[in-house]
């Protein structure tokens, strides 16, 4: 983002750590947020101020593992991921989430819940604002991040499943090969782990591994003894 945060990681982690109990602690959903200030008013920014805010909600988990396994419905959207040349696809920037703002009101007005976006070449990116995965034969499959963030809850996932012996494929995948996977569910810090019931027209039904992976996510986030 050619800034740099005039703060030390362990300053921003001490920051954070005392906003969480000033909020009054248990599940919060936490989100530090830099920004260049308003000492310059045109494309160049060289010279602005980098300001730092941390704030927090309370954020217990959007669902009993029950209501979870029912699965969510998901539209597929029309705006794509930009190609990776066109856009600081890597960096959670607040730009990059107009076209999910966009596309996620589109899909809620519709009955949905969230919506599948594509790269810019046609393939399966990711939701809105989590990542997503798709079963087949008892494999996990999910899209190469390359072109959006490679979430940190994504790649919690990817080492839950590696420690529970599952194998998981990072690949290219298309819209049409939709109707060949099992299960699907989508994983974010928001979301947690959360199975998908349809994408569009096709249909998945929620099974033993999406439950693996959702009990997995929350033993690990929400050690046992420890209020939810």
């Amino acid at each position: 983002m050619d800034f740099e945060i005039p703060y030390s990681v362990e300053e921003l982690n001490a920051a954070k750590d005392e906003v969480v109990r000033l909020s009054g602690g248990g599940d919060q959903y936490v989100r530090p947020v830099a920004w260049r200030g308003s000492e310059m008013m045109a494309v160049s920014a060289q010279h602005s101020k980098i300001h730092v805010a941390i704030a927090t909600w309370v954020w217990p988990s959007m669902f009993d593992i029950e209501t979870k396994m029912k699965g969510i419905k998901l539209d597929i959207a029309e705006f794509r991921r930009p190609d990776p040349q066109c856009a600081p696809v890597h960096a959670k920037a607040a730009g990059l989430y107009m076209i999910c703002t966009i596309s996620k009101h589109k899909a809620e007005k519709k009955g949905y819940a969230d919506a599948m976006m594509l790269d810019w070449q046609g393939r399966v990116a990711e939701c809105t604002g989590a990542n997503i995965f798709f079963i087949k034969d008892g494999v996990i499959h999910t899209p190469i991040a390359d072109c959006f963030l490679n979430g940190l809850t994504r790649q919690t996932v990817l080492a839950l499943a590696a420690a529970q012996g599952m194998e998981v494929v990072e690949r290219r995948i298309m819209p049409e090969e939709l109707a060949s996977f099992n299960e699907c569910f989508i994983v974010g810090s928001a979301a947690e782990v959360t199975p998908v019931a349809e994408v569009g027209p096709y249909s998945f039904k929620p099974g033993n591994m999406s439950r693996a992976m959702v009990e997995a996510y929350a033993a690990a986030v929400r050690p046992k003894g420890k209020a939810a």
